[in-house]
């Protein structure tokens, strides 16, 4: 009997485990279809936007990313861009650099000439818009592998005022860590925004954690928001740019 009792209730956890996280899926469908509209809202009156071809979710990314991005791009008008990652979000920075940026500049790196490739193929970049290939190699981060950009250090300068972050391809662990190279060298007087993708993922998340970390003990103020849907992305900023972490 007592048997019998204990695999009841064995088998009534596991499906009240199963109910929380198909609750937890339904919350983060509503959370995105939510992002889409409040997205589509705010691209309104640019037509140059509005006709852009995205394809948003899935490997890209999700729709509440596509509207931070979108806040930051406007609100803020940054000057030079760094996007780690070739994607849909380039589309984006690339078409606000050909409409409204027209002193900006991009530059994006990416781990696949052949994604490139075909990008190039189907998308027209603005000429102020530069793709710079890294391929991958593995490296190794607090006792963890990692995928990291060959080369990177010495293709990116520093100094950029918005870094998007949504490559290499994900680690387990202290995932995309290339950006912290970057931000152990930034001086106390830098104003930037940070917009990391997938970081509802515990590597992402890791890393984003480090970043907070160095900037805490540089002594600089900085602010930070996740954003959540079907994934999740987080803004790092800095004291000029703290409203980000309030869209």
């Amino acid at each position: 009997m007592i048997n019998k009792l204990k695999k009841y209730f064995k088998s009534l956890k596991i499906e009240q485990q199963q109910l929380s996280e198909e609750i937890d899926a339904l919350k983060k469908q509503t959370q995105e279809i939510e992002w889409a509209h409040i997205y589509h809202d705010s691209i309104r009156g640019k037509k140059w936007l509005e006709e852009l071809p995205l394809n948003i979710g899935r490997w890209a990314c999700n729709y509440s990313f596509f509207y931070v991005l979108n806040r930051v791009l406007n609100d803020y008008k940054p000057s030079k861009i760094l996007e780690l990652g070739l994607g849909e979000s380039t589309k984006v920075i690339s078409s606000y650099l050909d409409n409204e940026l027209k002193s900006s500049t991009h530059l994006v790196i990416e781990q696949n000439q052949d994604w490139a490739n075909l990008f190039e193929e189907n998308f027209k970049l603005s000429d102020r818009s530069t793709i710079s290939i890294c391929p991958i190699e593995i490296q190794t981060i607090n006792s963890y592998q990692v995928r990291a950009y060959k080369d990177f250090k010495n293709k990116v300068e520093n100094n950029y005022d918005l870094y998007i972050v949504d490559g290499p391809h994900g680690s387990d662990r202290y995932s995309r860590y290339d950006i912290v190279q970057l931000i152990k060298n930034v001086s106390s007087n830098e104003e930037f925004i940070i917009l990391f993708d997938d970081t509802d993922r515990k590597g992402e998340d890791e890393t984003c954690t480090t970043i907070a970390a160095i900037l805490e003990e540089k002594k600089i103020p900085h602010y930070i928001e996740k954003y959540g849907g079907i994934k999740s992305s987080t803004i790092i900023a800095t004291e000029k740019y703290k409203y980000s972490t309030s869209l």
